[in-house]
């Protein structure tokens, strides 16, 4: 025994190092699935939903993006160190290379929130966009349809209608999304009492989102709940003595994202038909992301067979703008006009810009069949009184549709007189339906150019348009023999002053204001 006061050798422990455990790699949550964000449309009763449909092994992510008439493929992703998730999509659009990127937080087994990211070359909003909620949705839900095949190329007979450009008022530039079946009617109103019907507009035209987000039973295209009779409507604007349009795609979806005529094209022409629509405006938009552009003529000519098989005449206008050179076959299929270009913005640069770019497509213009560089913007409020009426002439001279997109109830007396001008109208409702062309211009820049342009008329009368794009006041002398136009013992008249003018020597000059223009009609 060790007695008390004696002590044991100490012992010395030497520490291991302390190694640290090697750092698993990150664990993310499986985000494989169909997923929906479905968000509320304002007023009607509809969704707008995107669909993401994605496949996930290890830290790749694969798979689309559906939303409204987009449909992408993933094509890069990238996690974070808090397990977030950034998804890049691609699809071709009209020839070019459309991208989103989506920030995905997961929430939870059965909810991700997606967050778009603003475009690079757009400045972020003032407002950062709230997340899509997204939850499960069936597998296959969403997916792209199956791809119908396009038919041998024929040439569509001609419906007899139009032979002259529509006339009438479309929803879209001024109501857009907010059309409903009140605003309609009101237009209705107006175009008869205003004197708009008897200077010749006749078709009160509904633009996109008066769709439903689903067909019934049968496969029959609805309604949305801002349009709840669309047969009543039709025959309420026919007791007004005009006539009602309406909106469709070739895709699955329209632009917005509501029912297309994809796959029901002989379905939705009866349906129309039978609600009374008397025309059809039918936009690319949802094609795209099914088909190339070269199906462009063959989709077109389905909807075209259709409604002459439908027992209505209804005018058929093609929206394509302008793709594959659609003047060379737009009539081939049944359209009465076809669109030349991208959307028109209510703006001096926008307006110029489609408007004088149509000189060489004056040659497929002709009665039934016209070019169209889209709706008018007069009174809307982003171009003056002057520069409204050279929209208005130019469109005349180029024997365009004249759709007027202002709010009928409030535009102001000048406004109303400048689409009501029944001698420059008398030029666009031409018989001969022959367009323009620019037959002399300065040598100043475009935005700066002074241009004549001419038009010949029925039993040998002409209509002869200068136009001033620059910033001042310029005299425009009208050389009628250079035009080829000979004026003697006919009538000289300016169609907005309203009166005769006097040749001299075979000349005439005319004063023409800052992005102002003059017409002229020579003729007995």
């Amino acid at each position: 025994m060790v007695g008390a006061g004696c002590s044991r050798p100490a012992v010395v422990v030497t520490p291991k190092p302390v190694v640290a455990a090697p750092s698993a790699a990150p664990v993310h949550a499986n985000v494989t699935g169909n997923w929906l964000a479905a968000v509320p449309n304002t007023t009607d009763g509809t969704y707008r939903r995107t669909y993401f449909n994605l496949t996930q092994l290890g830290e790749r992510v694969t798979g689309t993006v559906h939303s409204t008439q987009f449909f992408y493929q993933v094509v890069d992703t990238k996690w974070d160190s808090a397990g977030g998730l950034a998804i890049t999509a691609t699809m071709r659009d009209l020839g070019n290379e459309r991208r989103v990127i989506y920030d995905v937080k997961v929430v939870g087994p059965d909810e991700l929130r997606f967050t778009l990211r603003p475009r690079g070359d757009r400045p972020p909003p003032a407002t950062p966009p709230a997340p899509l909620v997204a939850h499960r949705a069936p597998p296959g839900e969403g997916a792209m349809p199956e791809k119908i095949a396009v038919p041998a190329l024929h040439k569509v007979r001609d419906n007899g209608i139009a032979r002259t450009p529509a006339m009438g008022w479309n929803s879209w530039n001024k109501f857009a999304g907010r059309v409903d079946d009140a605003a309609v009617r009101a237009m209705a109103d107006a175009m008869a009492s205003n004197g708009m019907r008897e200077a010749g507009y006749v078709y009160v035209n509904i633009d996109d989102t008066w769709e439903g987000d689903q067909r019934d039973a049968q496969g029959n295209i609805t309604t949305n709940k801002k349009f709840p009779d669309m047969k009543a409507l039709a025959d309420y604007v026919h007791s007004k003595g005009l006539k009602l349009g309406i909106y469709s795609s070739p895709g699955p979806t329209t632009c917005a994202g509501y029912i297309g005529s994809y796959g029901h094209e002989a379905q939705d022409a009866r349906t129309f038909a039978a609600w009374g629509i008397d025309y059809l405006k039918y936009d690319w938009c949802g094609a795209r992301m099914l088909h190339d552009e070269t199906d462009m003529r063959g989709l077109y000519q389905i909807m075209g067979d259709a409604l002459l098989a439908s027992g209505r005449q209804i005018l058929y206008s093609l929206c394509q703008y302008g793709r594959q050179e659609v003047w060379k076959w737009g009539a081939d299929v049944g359209g009465n006009s076809w669109r030349t270009t991208g959307d028109i913005r209510d703006s001096w640069e926008s307006m110029t810009r489609i408007g004088f770019s149509q000189d060489s497509l004056a040659p497929y213009a002709q009665p039934g069949h016209f070019n169209d560089p889209d709706m008018l913007e007069i009174g809307n409020g982003g171009m003056t009184d002057t520069e409204y009426r050279t929209h208005m002439t130019l469109w005349s001279m180029l024997a365009s549709p004249l759709l007027a997109g202002n709010d009928l109830r409030t535009m102001t007396p000048s406004i109303l007189a400048i689409l009501t001008n029944r001698e420059v109208i008398a030029i666009d409702q031409d018989p001969d339906g022959k367009q323009a062309r620019r037959t002399w211009a300065s040598a100043d820049s475009a935005t700066m150019r002074k241009e004549i342009w001419t038009r010949p008329l029925a039993k040998g009368a002409y209509a002869i348009a200068a136009f001033n794009r620059g910033p001042d006041s310029a005299a425009v002398t009208i050389d009628f023999a250079a035009l080829g136009v000979d004026p003697r013992g006919k009538t000289v008249r300016d169609l907005w002053a309203h009166k005769a003018v006097s040749v001299r020597n075979g000349r005439y000059t005319a004063t023409v204001p800052s992005h102002g223009a003059v017409l002229l009609r020579v003729g007995r």
